[in-house]
């Protein structure tokens, strides 16, 4: 599968290819934790420079979740179910599964974006990872950047969000 691809089904990046899957509900292991919408964009500078966006619904906590992304007209590109028993990615009629839910958005997006600590940005909490900086300073105002600056490639994650 070429990375292109990847990306595009990737998360913040996150996932493969754009379809027209049906939406689903929302698994039963996200329905317990919080919940944000809104769009999310992913710069990877890798070589060549990868890039995705798209509209967003997550639900859950770091354990159980549950990640829809959506096309700005409204197509299901991808949706990601995770729990400790397992990491799914499906894309139309192909489900994909993955040992973890890191395993997941870095085999989708090539960079391991941290959903630990991507849940407590979002609630405001500055939360350490290393290698990435969060910039939590419009956070008020449902804006999050976060920076990976190591390991290389670079990555640069932005998202609009709001409380759903």
């Amino acid at each position: 599968m070429n990375r292109r691809l990847v990306l595009c089904a990737g998360w913040a990046g996150l996932l493969l290819a754009a379809g027209c899957a049906s939406p689903g509900g929302p698994s039963k292991d996200a329905d317990a934790g919080q919940a944000w919408s809104g769009r999310l964009s992913l710069r990877v500078d890798s070589e060549p420079v990868q890039t995705f966006s798209a509209l967003f619904e997550l639900r859950g906590a770091p354990q159980a979740g549950e990640l829809v992304l959506t096309s700005p007209i409204g197509n299901t590109l991808a949706q990601l179910h995770w729990s400790p028993r397992e990491a799914l990615l499906k894309n139309g009629s192909q489900t994909l599964r993955f040992d973890s839910v890191d395993a997941l958005i870095e085999a989708a997006t090539g960079a391991v974006i941290p959903v630990g600590a991507l849940f407590g940005w979002l609630a405001g909490r500055e939360d350490r990872v290393p290698g990435w900086r969060p910039d939590l300073s419009r956070i008020g105002d449902g804006r999050l950047q976060a920076t990976r600056e190591s390991p290389q490639p670079r990555a640069d994650l932005r998202i609009v969000f709001e409380r759903a």
